[in-house]
């Protein structure tokens, strides 16, 4: 390797879906990047590179994310949490989400599926029972090209409607105690 091009390498120490990561990357590695190509965590899809389409969306430190917009460096320290890891430890399989998803349909082809199922979370964090235009505006920012939306909306309130109000907000922190 060019020693130019080492000068520019960054050390990146995160927690990714409760394992402690460090690696040397390019300081310009995107999150999305890192993800997929030094961790191999694929379920965290690049669709657009551009913020656009929402396929990359983890949550950072409990919130959700566009991974394509935050470099590797600036997550260093932080807790990421991939759709891999969303329904690790429950009993089915499938996080109450992605069984709302399931039951209602809300996936065709699945490439916007893990990012609208994170998208999905944050927005049942933030409101635990919102209305049909709420849930609108809350995936607003995913794009999907499959299924016109109405069963996404549908299966984000049949996920609001089983969840039980006092582990919405809780949810994101659990994993990072």
């Amino acid at each position: 390797m060019d020693p130019a091009a080492r000068s520019t390498d960054v050390v990146v120490d995160l927690e990714v879906n409760g394992r402690r990561e460090v690696h040397t990357v390019p300081a310009r590695t995107l999150l999305v990047h890192f993800l997929r190509e030094n961790l191999g965590l694929t379920g965290t899809h690049v669709g657009c590179d551009t913020t656009q389409c929402g396929a990359c969306t983890v949550e950072l430190d409990g919130v959700a994310v566009k991974s394509c917009t935050v470099l590797a460096a600036q997550a260093a320290g932080s807790s990421v949490r991939t759709i891999e890891d969303v329904s690790l430890g429950t009993e089915n399989g499938l996080d109450p989400v992605q069984q709302a998803f399931w039951d209602e349909h809300g996936l065709q082809c699945g490439f916007c599926t893990p990012g609208m199922v994170l998208a999905v979370r944050q927005l049942l964090r933030d409101n635990p029972k919102p209305t049909d235009d709420e849930v609108r505006h809350g995936i607003d920012g995913n794009l999907c090209r499959c299924t016109g939306y109405q069963n996404i909306v549908a299966a984000a309130l049949k996920a609001a409607s089983t969840q039980e109000p006092a582990t919405t907000k809780a949810t994101s922190t659990a994993k990072a105690d």
